[in-house]
């Protein structure tokens, strides 16, 4: 069964959800940045920023009593944000580096 939030913890859970978009958001701009200009200062701060969306995640899920198989549910989504913008840059990279080719052809 699940338990009610006490309303002392939806103004957590709101702040925690808001930090989640803004770390989200700036992991994968930092990331971007730090793979187009290949700065690796610039990519520890992205995983500086990703360990504050992994906090927050954290917050969200104890202030929204998110138990048993929502565990499961939050440590696939954060596994799934770490390694998102890996394989969106490894496929942007690969996409243009093929009409790049074909260009020069």
């Amino acid at each position: 069964m699940v338990e009610p939030v006490e309303a002392k913890d939806i103004m957590i859970a709101a702040m925690a959800g808001a930090m989640v978009i803004m770390f989200g958001a700036g992991y994968a701009f930092a990331f971007g940045i730090a793979k187009l200009n290949k700065q690796r200062s610039v990519m520890g701060i992205a995983y500086l920023l990703y360990a504050g969306l992994v906090i927050s995640v954290f917050v969200l899920a104890y202030a929204l009593n998110l138990n048993g198989s929502w565990w499961v549910v939050t440590i696939t989504m954060l596994v799934g944000y770490l390694l998102a913008p890996q394989a969106i840059w490894k496929l942007s990279v690969g996409t243009h580096e093929s009409s790049d080719t074909e260009i020069n052809k």
